[in-house]
């Protein structure tokens, strides 16, 4: 009993100085790999003054460039919610043939190169992709135009709504949207009043996530079509 008694004292400053240690690191990475970036692009944005930012800001190539962002971002994000909160309840709450081939599916977009899915993009709606000649026939603009950007954004943020709820809707069980519909709780009622407050958070971090990958991915888009006119 005295030599456990002893011990403790040693393990605890060991186990402490391994935890400082491992947030040391962790606030290192957080520092060299993300602020640090961020502060680089700030200071070279601000390198000539907040005049000559603004200015930029203000040319029509930029504006065009930031509503063109937030269209595709607004088209996107309400489309992921819908299509995550409906695919991560019907994962946890139901068993049917086909779930892991649906789980599949929504992991697919983070195992697929961006270029690789670019190319797909390109062989399907391009003027010698597989239905491109048709579509140019009949006036319709896929590549380089909005419907385009907004089918390659929603094929790569799909997943980041889904798969922030999935987890956490199956550890919360059904025990509460039971107990309601049992008194009496409409399936609409329950859902709003019971199941959506249990997910707000996880709801909201997905869709912070995927609001940032659709603005980046917006933005890329953009500046091939930029190039791509050039």
């Amino acid at each position: 009993m005295s030599e456990r008694r002893t011990s403790r004292p040693g393990h605890r400053d060991e186990s402490r100085a391994v935890r400082v240690l491992l947030i040391g690191i962790a606030m290192s990475f957080l520092v060299l790999f993300l602020f640090m970036p961020l502060v680089a692009v700030f200071a070279k944005a601000f390198e000539k003054g907040a005049s000559a930012y603004f200015a930029a800001i203000a040319e029509p190539t930029a504006r065009a460039a930031i509503r063109l962002t937030l269209t595709v971002a607004a088209i996107v994000v309400p489309i992921n919610v819908v299509f995550g909160i409906a695919a991560a309840w019907a994962l946890a709450k139901f068993e049917f043939p086909g779930r892991g081939v649906l789980l599949t599916i929504i992991d697919a977009p983070f195992a697929v190169s961006p270029v690789v899915s670019g190319m797909v993009f390109v062989l399907l709606f391009g003027a010698h992709g597989v239905i491109g000649p048709w579509l140019i026939a009949h006036g319709i603009k896929i590549i380089f135009a909005l419907p385009g950007m907004v089918i390659a954004t929603l094929l790569v943020t799909s997943p980041f709504v889904a798969r922030e709820l999935i987890p956490l809707m199956e550890s919360q069980g059904n025990d509460e949207e039971e107990a309601a519909l049992t008194l009496g709780g409409s399936g609409w009622r329950t859902f709003f009043h019971i199941s959506l407050p249990k997910i707000r958070w996880a709801l909201l971090y997905g869709v912070v996530l995927c609001n940032a990958r659709a603005m980046g991915s917006s933005a890329r888009s953009r500046s091939c079509r930029v190039t791509s006119r050039g």
